[in-house]
Order: C-alpha cells, then structure tokens, then sequence
C-alpha cells in the first residue's frame, strides 16, 4: 500500500493506492493520528484495490477523529468492489461516500 498526501486550500487529501489490509492498515492509521489541527479530510480510493475490516476500521477512525474536531470527512473515488464491503457493513449509510465514475 502507498499513501500520498497533498494539501489543498485547508483540505488535507490521503491518496490510498493497493491493498487495505490487516499488514498495511497501521501504516494508514499513523497517517491520520499525524495529522494535527485538520479539519477537512478526503480520502481517495481510487487506486485502492482492497479492504479488509482492519483497514475499514481506520477508515471509521479518520471518521470520528474529523467529527470530534468538529471537520468535514468524505471518501472518494470508491471502485465498485470497494463499495460493495462499505455496502455490506452498512457503512455507505453512515460516511459520505462518492463512487469513481
């Protein structure tokens, strides 16, 4: 898994590229903790090829982080296959969510 930040007019945006997993989701949840006084976060999956409960377990981590600092959270750029796992956990319901086009 590789992870890219950029900063973008007070946005922070964490490219996620590979495989979400139980090996590679820490690496992710070291990128969120790092990240101090954000208050709008966007992660984009659309090189994300995989994720598994740890790795959405990050994901919903990021989510409450931003909600506590009272921020805005969003995921973009979900393939399909990766929306299906947000589907079935009920996630799609709860996190803004936006499908790759």
């Amino acid at each position: 898994m590789t992870i890219t930040k950029k900063i973008e007019n007070g946005t922070t945006i964490l490219f996620v590229e590979g495989w979400l997993d139980t090996q590679s989701s820490p690496e992710l949840g070291k990128e969120i903790n790092s990240l101090s006084d954000v208050k709008n976060l966007i992660l984009d999956f659309e090189k994300l090829e995989y994720i598994s409960s740890s790795g959405l377990r990050e994901v919903v981590s990021a989510y409450k982080k931003m909600k506590e600092n009272n921020g805005d959270f969003s995921i973009v750029n979900v393939s399909s296959e990766v929306m299906d796992v947000f589907k079935l956990t009920g996630f799609d319901k709860k996190l803004d969510i936006k499908v790759k086009e």
